[in-house]
């Protein structure tokens, strides 16, 4: 077997060629990658505590810092702490944060018909079932 032609490898490839797209879309828009999914999560549900987004996306503590550090700087996002739990650091969405959810998902959607250019309809049914299946081996390791 053509170690080149295995799923792993062609996986890598696609994974660094779609994270390459995505920091240049996103770029756009001013944010990082990264950040786009600590938005992703806060508009679901604001107000998370820091360690639960670094768990919820699967990163480490001081990664999950250092991207609110900037998303805090920009104005996206601030840090609270509650009285009653002085540990925990709370996330929220600024105005900010929020509008600038359209020009997000407006973005994404272009990824999204980027990256599906040459499949075909069953094929876009298809990948996002395969991803689950893909992302579930690498989260239950």
């Amino acid at each position: 077997m053509d170690l080149k032609e295995s799923s792993s490898f062609l996986l890598a490839k696609v994974a660094i060629a779609h994270k390459n797209l995505l920091e240049r879309s996103m770029g756009d828009l001013g944010l990082h990658g990264g950040q786009v999914f600590v938005l992703f999560a806060l508009w679901e549900q604001d107000g998370l505590r820091q360690i639960d987004l670094a768990e919820a996306l699967n990163v480490a503590p001081p990664t999950i810092n250092k991207t609110l550090s900037g998303m805090v700087e920009r104005g996206l996002v601030t840090r609270a702490r509650y009285d009653d739990d002085a540990r925990s650091t709370r996330i929220f969405l600024t105005d900010a944060g929020r509008a600038i959810k359209a020009d997000v998902e407006q973005k994404w959607l272009e990824l999204e018909e980027h990256i599906s250019l040459d499949l075909t309809e069953t094929e876009r049914l298809i990948l996002p079932q395969l991803l689950v299946k893909l992302l579930g081996n690498y989260l239950n390791k």
